[in-house]
Order: structure tokens, then sequence, then C-alpha cells
């Protein structure tokens, strides 16, 4: 009698943890596995910024409450350098994971977030995976590689050795390195014309190394320099172009090398200075198509 007892109450808990197993794993999940997995940024690489934007801003809290927090933590992520970070959503922000999705979705919002970071911390690739006890985590392909890295900045600290002279006020030291980018290279038409890839004209490698570029590539080798220069800077886009977002004597302006590095009928080389440090107001009576950007994320500009 006692065994059957003893076999009855087994087997109603093994129908309770088969019925509420969802449940149970998750309590477990809860109470023990995320109390114990306090999430926290170990380390930032030397790329860091630490400063903060109207968008988004550093954070040290990687339980989000709200979208406003995913955005600054993917931020965060990407502004110390990781390739790969976990953290979790809490059950009370109910809609977190659906909001994780939609970010993972949302190329738009992730580029917009990307402009913000420093070139070499950038990302060529973002990839997001969760589970249903949410868990998230960022796989974080970068733009650049090591070997790019190096290369460009010993390019770099020697490109400024010659341009920077001493006592050059900011302003002139920002006009230095715009005309030598544009001086010492060309707009890569061949790509954005024919679709024929030769040179890593997106990104800094192109115009610093291989002497031809894109926007991405100008805006990337000025942010590189102004990022060491100590300069606070971030990118601007549109959906069909990007820029310089650049902040001297505490006010923002607009530099575009691209746009000052025109291409001519003749192969002539033109270095033109119409989107030198430019307000919101002048920008927009000189060209306003593809400088057509979203004040709701480059608020500084707003």
């Amino acid at each position: 009698m006692k065994k059957l007892i003893i076999t009855g109450i087994l087997l109603i808990l093994v129908g309770i943890t088969i019925s509420y197993k969802e449940q149970i794993i998750k309590l477990y999940y809860n109470y023990f596995v995320k109390t114990t997995k306090a999430v926290t940024l170990d380390s930032k690489n030397s790329y860091y910024r630490d400063y903060d934007f109207l968008f988004v801003q550093k954070t040290d809290n990687f339980e989000p409450k709200n979208k406003q927090d995913l955005l600054n933590i993917i931020y965060t992520v990407l502004n110390s350098g990781k390739t790969e970070f976990t953290f979790y959503c809490p059950d009370e922000y109910t809609t977190c994971l659906d909001d994780v999705k939609s970010l993972a979705k949302d190329q738009v919002a992730l580029s917009n977030i990307n402009n913000y970071v420093h070139p070499f911390n950038s990302f060529a690739n973002i990839s997001t995976e969760t589970d249903t006890l949410g868990t998230v985590t960022l796989s974080i392909t970068k733009a650049y590689t090591e070997t790019d890295i190096n290369l460009l900045e010993e390019t770099v600290k020697n490109i400024e050795e010659e341009i920077i002279k001493p006592n050059l006020s900011t302003t002139d030291q920002i006009r230095a390195i715009h005309d030598y980018i544009i001086n010492n290279s060309k707009y890569d038409s061949n790509r954005t014309d024919n679709n024929i890839i030769e040179y890593k004209s997106d990104i800094a490698y192109g115009p610093l190394i291989e002497g031809f570029g894109i926007c991405g590539g100008y805006a990337d080798a000025m942010a590189i320099f102004l990022n060491d220069l100590g300069i606070k800077n971030y990118k601007v886009s549109s959906a069909a172009h990007i820029w310089n977002a650049v902040n001297i004597y505490d006010k923002w302006y607009h530099l575009d090398l691209t746009w000052d590095d025109p291409v001519t009928d003749t192969g002539v080389d033109l270095l033109e200075e119409d989107f030198f440090l430019v307000s919101t107001e002048k920008l927009q009576q000189q060209e306003t198509t593809q400088h057509n950007f979203d004040l709701n994320v480059y608020k500084e500009f707003a």
C-alpha cells in the first residue's frame, strides 16, 4: 500500500512537471540562472568613445526597461569593441523580445547606431539570437580587420606628423585633414556607377591606402582623424549618402568630403570647401536630395 501511495505521488509530480515544464524552467532560470549572471561590460577597447549623444547613450545597466534602453545597450556594446555579448530581457518588460526582434530586422536603426561609434568598432554585420527565456545574444562582425586597423593607424600617424603643424586652430587642423584626403584620393565611380569593386572604397582603407573612396570611405577616414585628435564627432546618413558631424566650439557642423571632391567631366581633380563645417541651414540651401537626414535620429542638428 505504501509503495502504491509513493508511486501515485511520483506520477502526480511527473504529471505536474510535464504540464508546467515551461513555467518551472522559467522559474528556475529567473531565480537561479539570471541572479548568478549579473551582466556587466568587463572591458572596453582603445576606440571607446567616452561621451554620449542625444540619440544613444553609453550605459552600465544591461537590464532593459524599454526600447531606448535596447538602443543604448547595442550602442554601448558596439562602442566597447565587443564581438559577442549576452544580456537578458526582464519579465516586467513584456514586449522586450518583440522589440529586440524588431530591432534586429531594422537595418536603418542599426546603421544609425553604427554611425555613432568609432569606425574601428563599427560592424559589417550584426546578428541577434534570442530564446523564449529572454536571453539575447549579439554577434558582431567588424567592418575592419586587425590588419586593416594596424596599417591605417600607422598611416594616420604619419599623415598627422606631416600636415598637423604646431599652433594650428581646431578648424585649421580639420581643414588640413580634409584637404589631404581629397588631394590624395579619387571618387570610386567604377564602384558606384558600374558595381565594379576593385578597392575597399566604402571604408577608410580605400581613400587612405588605395587612393579611392566613396562616401562611406571618406566619412570613415575623416572620423578616424577627428577621433585621433580628440574632436567629438559622428557620422550622419540619409538613404543614399553619409558624411560627418563635427563638434567644435560647442556647436555641431556638417562636413562632407565626398561633395567637396566632385567628379568632373574632364577628369580634372578639384578641391572645394562648399561643405566644409557648414550649418544645417547652409547644407540644405546647397543640396537637399542626398542630405535629407532624419532629425529624430541626428538630434544635435534639430
